[in-house]
């Protein structure tokens, strides 16, 4: 298996979330753009302000590498106009995928009409603009009752506004890699989360987000039909090792 080119190569902290200055995290964010393209990842998932910077360095090194780049992050609370702008954004900056955090507290609060509205406007804008489009389901925050329920939504929105022609272009992803659990610990993808939403997402694809630590745990996701995993420590899975890292 090559397991690369089911890798999404991903830094999200913010130069005060990783206590570090605005210099030192754009250095991080081109030194994980550079290796992306010697490893040939599947793609690079970062903030809104560093896609042109990450489609300049790709396109200059004519490589495939894809980049990817997060809506509503991380609390997923933003305005459904919100989400939008951002998104026509990372799309005038020619991003390849736009990986959306749907509103988990207005489903948790009952607010289901909110969240089909929001899968349907911000996956078509996505989708009209020929971008891959994921919706961010935050699994740590949901039951595995909600878990399904929530993926439900996003399938049949999608498969009854824009057909099965397009499940392919739809993600349902596991994690942000930022909400903190009861005992403040970061939480991403588990087996038994990933194994509801691949089940219940289908035609629609899947991607594993946190909690894939090596090689061995990446294979078995691909196995378990989970279509890409992000991990903030790529090069590491490939080459067969671990990490102690929370996404």
């Amino acid at each position: 298996m090559n397991i690369n080119e089911h890798l999404d190569s991903t830094y999200l902290k913010t130069a005060v979330q990783a206590g570090i200055s605005e210099d030192e995290t754009r250095k991080n964010v081109i030194k994980l753009i550079e290796e992306a393209i010697t490893e040939n990842f599947k793609l690079v998932m970062i903030r809104p302000t560093f896609v042109s910077l990450a489609k300049e360095l790709i396109t200059k090194a004519n490589s495939d590498v894809q980049v990817g780049t997060v809506i509503g992050f991380h609390e997923g609370t933003f305005t459904i106009e919100e989400k939008l702008t951002e998104a026509k954004e990372a799309i005038k900056n020619d991003v390849d995928e736009l990986d959306f955090v749907i509103n988990y507290p207005a489903f948790l609060n009952g607010n289901i009409n909110l969240i089909k509205s929001e899968v349907f406007k911000c996956s078509k804008i996505g989708l009209e603009n020929g971008k891959i489009v994921k919706w961010i389901i935050e699994i740590a925050a949901l039951s595995d009752n909600e878990i399904v329920a929530i993926t439900q939504i996003i399938r049949d929105v999608i498969l009854s506004n824009f057909g099965e022609e397009k499940a392919s272009s739809v993600y349902v992803k596991s994690s942000t890699g930022f909400f903190k659990t009861s005992d403040n610990k970061t939480s991403g993808a588990t087996f038994e989360g990933m194994k509801l939403i691949v089940e219940n997402a289908k035609p629609l694809q899947s991607k594993a987000a946190g909690g894939v630590k090596n090689y061995e745990d990446a294979v078995k996701m691909i196995n378990l039909g989970v279509n890409r995993i992000g991990t903030s420590a790529a090069k590491s899975i490939a080459d067969g090792g671990s990490t102690n890292d929370n996404y």
